[in-house]
């Protein structure tokens, strides 16, 4: 199954989303229940999801 997840977990508290993988909590929590095509419709979007610029 592929993942987005590059072993940095650590969820903004300011978006809500892993700076490792820009996923939210729900998208993580449900990721193995998720379809192929759920997935890689995520994947395509987690590419459109702007780092946080660290300050």
């Amino acid at each position: 199954m592929d993942s987005p997840c590059i072993k940095i977990c650590v969820i903004d508290p300011t978006d809500g989303l892993c700076e490792g993988c820009r996923r939210s909590r729900h998208e993580i929590a449900r990721w193995t229940s998720y379809t192929d095509a759920e997935r890689r419709r995520i994947m395509a979007e987690l590419k459109t999801r702007t780092p946080r610029v660290k300050t």
